[in-house]
């Protein structure tokens, strides 16, 4: 199977997922998008940390440029508007990173140590950049949610509900 076409339509709805997402977030107050709501990272702005965290640290693996975090619950960005730029800049990056992978890099290995617990990890590369897009769709659908509690509604969130211009 060529994994190309899925790293790059994965690394495109990513963007048009976190673009959608910052948006509707925006809609609510600081103080709710900080309420602590239960989820695994307690709330959204949580959440939105965490995910940018989360990709930061993957893309550092896969580009061999480690990004240094000390907890997955770090915060980094109180504020709500750099959050949202700092998300846009790292999405960037993930597309840009998508567009150089080749066949080759599917076939090898990523090593790399575990943040939760300092251990030494080898996966097929495959299997890590699943995991990585994964993990996003995983914790943007709690945010999804949260929004809905909220009174947010963020809409379709489906992949094929993404427009074919998205991909370009």
């Amino acid at each position: 199977m060529d994994l190309l076409p899925y790293a790059r339509t994965m690394a495109a709805y990513n963007r048009w997922m976190n673009e959608r997402l910052h948006e509707a977030c925006a809609q609510l107050p600081d103080t709710r998008r900080r309420e602590d709501l239960g989820a695994f990272f307690k709330s959204i702005h949580g959440t939105l940390n965490h995910l940018l965290l989360a990709d930061r640290v993957w893309l550092g693996r896969f580009t061999g440029m480690p990004f240094r975090a000390a907890a997955l619950d770090q915060e980094l960005y109180a504020g709500f508007a750099e959050l949202r730029v700092e998300r846009e800049r790292t999405d960037a990056a993930i597309e840009a990173w998508s567009a150089t992978l080749t066949a080759h890099d599917f076939a090898g290995e990523l090593s790399y140590t575990r943040i939760s617990s300092p251990q030494p990890v080898r996966l097929p590369f495959w299997r890590a950049l699943v995991h990585f897009f994964n993990h996003q769709t995983h914790h943007r659908g709690q945010i999804t949610t949260l929004l809905k509690q909220s009174g947010i509604d963020p809409g379709v969130t489906d992949l094929i509900a993404m427009p074919a211009a998205e991909l370009a």
